[in-house]
This record gives structure tokens, sequence and C-alpha cells, in this order.
């Protein structure tokens, strides 16, 4: 019989935050496989300072254990308090809920999660996978937070790397994260590569550009439109597009569209009202339901990442762009993550950071071969359903289960 599964992360269903969505597909898939699932999560709502969830619910075949959280999470030290609760709570929870042979498997929210569930998984004898996001305190380096570059990031990164050397199995969502993590001293045949994914299944490509919401955010119907969905953080890397934008102010057939939020997309929607651009648009976030006629309004969509976090942070949302067949520019390192993945496909482009003139070039170049562009999305799309759809994640993450499972019993 299949080892019961108890995943860890601070947010889940009916919480739509991007690791939330994310593990929500996952468990539910493997629940409907016959899988006995548990997730502990918190009782907050990612995004609210206030409102809490049941600490107890079955949700879709998903049992869903909730721990305590602070009433009220404002501010950073609200926030802080929030990170904290889960990370004393949520370990005890799970040493209440494992039994020998339970998989743990440890998302990334709050870091370091894997730290204390390390030592649950030796006490009561169960599996732990820790399930990287993002690598920190790497993250934190990559930020400038200084103190995560002195002995205190020392001290958590050796307390990280421990755990991750403890673990049956290690899964990173990217090639240069599982490159990383062996640099780190895990052998490379306990690391595992699992990429996110979208919701494929929803996300269909649609052959016209979505008129009605063009008309309704002030885009000519005919425009080449180059957009941008989700979450712009400190991550992300904006001031070459915006270069570009200014060298095509000019253009009134090109539009650059922002679907979303984020704290850096407030500080991009300044620099354009600074900057008196008429070419760009700012909408807020779109429901679920509706991405796929959200993400068609663009020809195609750019994403960005500074180059000092290649390896620490993938920008998955390639992979909703890629469902909805549109053509990708991804701006980062031309030897990331992104650019290995799209450009041999024929998927798109990639520009380096900082190269605002081969940017507005590019797109000039894409607006005057709309044939050309439509084709990348179609490669887009053909990439996605030939190893990246849910329904590959999830039978990766069986095959994973499985063989984690088998290797322990056998020890």
């Amino acid at each position: 019989m299949p080892a019961p599964i108890l995943f860890l992360n601070r947010f889940y269903a009916p919480d739509h935050s991007a690791t939330a969505q994310i593990l929500t597909d996952l468990a539910v898939d493997l629940a409907a496989q016959g899988r006995d699932v548990t997730v502990i999560a918190s009782r907050a709502i990612y995004g609210q300072d206030r409102g809490l969830l049941p600490p107890a619910e079955t949700l879709s075949g998903v049992k869903v254990r909730r721990v305590t959280t602070p009433a009220s999470r404002g501010g950073m030290a609200g926030r802080i308090a929030s990170y904290l609760f889960y990370l004393v709570f949520a370990p005890i929870a799970a040493a209440r809920i494992a039994r020998r042979g339970t998989v743990l498997v440890v998302k990334t929210d709050p870091p370091l999660l894997s730290v204390p569930l390390a030592i649950v998984a030796r006490l009561r004898g169960a599996v732990l996978i820790p399930w990287l996001q993002d690598l920190y305190p790497e993250v934190a380096v990559a930020y400038g937070i200084g103190i995560a570059q002195g002995p205190v990031g020392r001290l958590l990164t050796g307390l990280r790397n421990m755990s991750l050397r403890r673990a049956t199995r290690v899964v990173a969502i990217g090639d240069l994260m599982a490159d990383r993590v062996a640099r780190a001293g895990i052998a490379p045949d306990r690391i595992a590569v699992i990429p996110n994914w979208s919701n494929d299944a929803d996300i269909v490509p649609l052959a016209a550009h979505s008129p009605d919401l063009r008309a309704a955010w002030n885009i000519p119907t005919d425009a080449f439109v180059l957009a941008y969905s989700g979450n712009l953080g400190r991550a992300h890397e904006y001031d070459t597009l915006l270069g570009a934008a200014t060298a095509l102010r000019a253009r009134d057939d090109i539009i650059f569209l922002f679907v979303g939020g984020g704290h850096m997309s407030e500080q991009l929607a300044a620099k354009v009202a600074a900057l008196g651009l008429t070419n760009v648009r700012f909408v807020p976030y779109q429901p679920r339901e509706k991405l796929s006629e959200s993400l068609a309004t663009g020809n195609a969509h750019w994403i960005s990442l500074r180059p000092e976090f290649e390896g620490l942070i993938v920008p998955s949302k390639v992979f909703g762009v890629c469902a909805a067949g549109r053509a990708v520019v991804a701006v980062c390192a031309p030897d990331g993550e992104l650019p290995r993945l799209i450009v041999p496909a024929g998927a798109g482009v990639a520009v380096a950071p900082g190269d605002s003139a081969a940017l507005a070039q590019a797109i000039a170049a894409l607006a005057a071969d709309r044939p050309r562009t439509a084709a990348m999305g179609q490669a887009a799309r053909a990439l996605l359903d030939g190893g990246y759809t849910r329904a590959h994640a999830l039978k990766r993450w069986l095959h994973l289960l499985d063989a984690a499972r088998g290797d322990t019993a056998a020890q």
C-alpha cells in the first residue's frame, strides 16, 4: 500500500497564491490516484492581514489541517510573527500526524522549513522530501540583505544543507537549481528535477487576441502587444523593458501591457508616468478562470529574472504563457533557465538584461513578422505538451514518491 503523504506549506486552497495553487493541484491529483494525502498549512490567507481559514476540513479528498497563526498580520512585525508561528507549530503538527514510513514533502514557505522537519522525520521514522521553490538564505544574499552574508547566513546555510543531506530525495524546479543543490554536497542521484506547471487543461491557445479585453483596456485591436501577467517582484528586472518602451514610444502600433501587481509593478508604473509614456497599460489581476482570455491579449509575453537569481528562483509563469500558445521574450542571463528552455524549442527569444536596444529591436522584429511570432507561440504550446504539463508533473511525482518509499524500506 502506498505510504501516506504529508505536505507542508504555509498556504493551501482556497488560497490562490502561486505556491498554494501548485500544491493544491498536486495534492488533489494524488488524492484522485487513491493516495492518502494530508496538508499542514496555516490559517492565514496570502496578502490579507486579517481573516482565518477553518482549522480542519477535507477538500477534494485532501485532508487539510491548519495550525494557529496571529489574528493580525499587518506590518513587518505581523509578517515575521506569521512566519515564526508556522515554523514552530507546523513541525509539532507533523510530529503528531506522521508515522513510520509517512512521506513528508516540505516546501520552502517559510524558508528553511526543512530544518525542523528533518528532526521530525528522524524521530518519527518518516521519509523527508524537501520541495525547493527557491534557495534561502542565498536569495536573501541576492537581495542584498546584509545579515544573510555574514556568520548568520553561513549558519543558516549549513543547517539547510544538513537537512537536505538527511533527505531521501530533494526536488528542485529547474536544472540550474539542481546544480546549486549538488554543489551544496547533495548526491546528484538524490536530486530530482520536477518543474512547476500551469493550469494547462484550462488555459488554451486562442486564435484571436481577446478583442473585448483590448477594447476595455484601450488597446487597438490590431496593435502588437507585449504583455506581462502576474506578480512583478524584486527578483525580476524591468529597467531593460522600460528602456525598450521608451525607444519605441513613437510606435503607436506597439503596446506594452502589464496585467497583475507586486511591489515592483508600482515602481514601474511610477517611472512610466514620470517619462510620460503612453504605450504602456496597467490592469489588475484577472480571475483564474479568465486566464486564457487574459493571456491571449498579448502577441508575446516578456518574463524577466535578474542574473544573480539564476538557480535560486525559476520564473515558472513561463508555463502559463506556453499553455496560452504565446511567444516568450525572456530578459535574463543568456545561459539562464529560460533561454535554455525556449530558444532551442523555437518558442521565443532571449535578451540580456541591460540591453534595451536589443530588446527594442527584437520586439520590433516580432511586430513586423506576425506569422513568425504566431509560430513561436505554437512551438511554445508544443514544448509544454511535450513534457511540462500538469499530467507530466503528476507522473514524475508518483514515480518519485514510490521510489523514495522503496529506498527507505530497503535500508
